[in-house]
């Protein structure tokens, strides 16, 4: 069997949190969010794990997160930054009309193609997406031909998605036969229903605008890709910086360059319904509730305590929501 990677995008600034989520302590005993995700890949089979992060939080991030690593995983670190992959004009005009972060999760995709060789699943430093995750993308990439466009992405209940400290934005998936996505549409601040379980988008004027049974599949960016997505995407990508290299704000995410894949033919990708949870660090408010979480699946026996006590590769455990 083939060995499968994963990628943790790593080098978001954290606006809304307040700063590097990245480094933010939520387990007993000092654990990072995004060490639980190494530590389900681990258990679901995952072989190699490589970091997306920015040089500005590179010293911040060895000290607090790779240090706290075993030793045996000897993890690879790539680098996003707002030049990266841009034509020096390109650069120029971006930082001219004032553009400080880089380009988005796709463009971030492409930043660590040196270091990804092999079918590989991509996840977000600061969500929590359990073990059962892990699993399904793990799986169908070890079917998958590595040299062929098949991928997948884990689908979360829009019910099991949703921060209880404020909006947020989700990407609601299409479905075609067989559980073949056919385009995810974002929908932003959306926030829970707590008499029904779903979910609803308030308009201006303080209404609802369009509402969901939390039912609906979510994309949470954890995605299953092999090699060929990055030449596949690079025009695209090309396309996207000609158009937007002068916005302060021009984002190229991942399910923008998934859905234009799709539509393009390129590309087939399977939606895999996880029964977790997610849980995560949008706002700092967010810090708690991810601690308790975190508390609670320790002491029922998921994860050890200290996450990596007596760590060894081929006999972790794994945690589920």
């Amino acid at each position: 069997m083939g060995k499968t990677a994963l990628l943790v995008l790593a080098a978001g600034m954290g606006s809304r949190f307040g700063g590097p989520k990245q480094a933010a302590s939520v387990g007993p005993s000092g654990e990072t969010l995004l060490e639980f995700s190494v530590y389900d890949a681990l258990a679901s089979g995952f072989d190699e794990i490589v970091f997306l992060v920015s040089r500005s939080i590179e010293p911040e991030f060895r000290e607090r997160v790779l240090a706290r690593l075993p030793p045996s995983l000897r993890p690879r670190l790539a680098f996003q930054e707002l030049g990266s992959l841009l034509g020096e004009d390109a650069a120029r005009a971006a930082r001219l009309a004032g553009r400080t972060k880089p380009w988005g999760t796709g463009h971030a995709l492409l930043c660590a193609a040196s270091e990804l060789g092999m079918p590989f699943a991509s996840v977000n430093a600061d969500d929590y997406y359990g073990c059962q995750s892990f699993a399904l993308v793990h799986d169908f990439l070890e079917a998958a031909d590595p040299k062929g466009s098949s991928w997948c992405m884990a689908g979360f209940a829009l019910g099991k998605a949703l921060s209880p400290n404020g909006p947020v934005s989700r990407g609601i998936c299409s479905l075609g036969p067989g559980g073949r996505l056919l385009g995810v549409t974002e929908f932003r601040s959306i926030v829970g229903d707590p008499a029904t379980a779903g979910a609803w988008v308030p308009t201006e004027d303080g209404g609802t605008g369009n509402r969901f049974s939390g039912e609906e599949l979510v994309s949470m960016n954890l995605w299953g890709f092999t090699p060929p997505i990055f030449r596949l995407a690079r025009p695209i990508l090309e396309g996207f910086l000609l158009e937007g290299a002068g916005s302060v704000s021009a984002e190229f995410g991942l399910p923008d360059l998934v859905d234009a894949l799709i539509a393009r033919g390129e590309a087939a990708v399977t939606v895999l319904p996880t029964p977790e949870r997610w849980f995560g660090l949008t706002y700092r408010a967010d810090a708690p509730d991810c601690a308790a979480r975190i508390a609670g699946l320790t002491s029922s026996g998921a994860y050890p305590s200290p996450l990596w006590k007596g760590f060894s590769q081929t006999g972790v455990g794994g945690g589920s929501s």
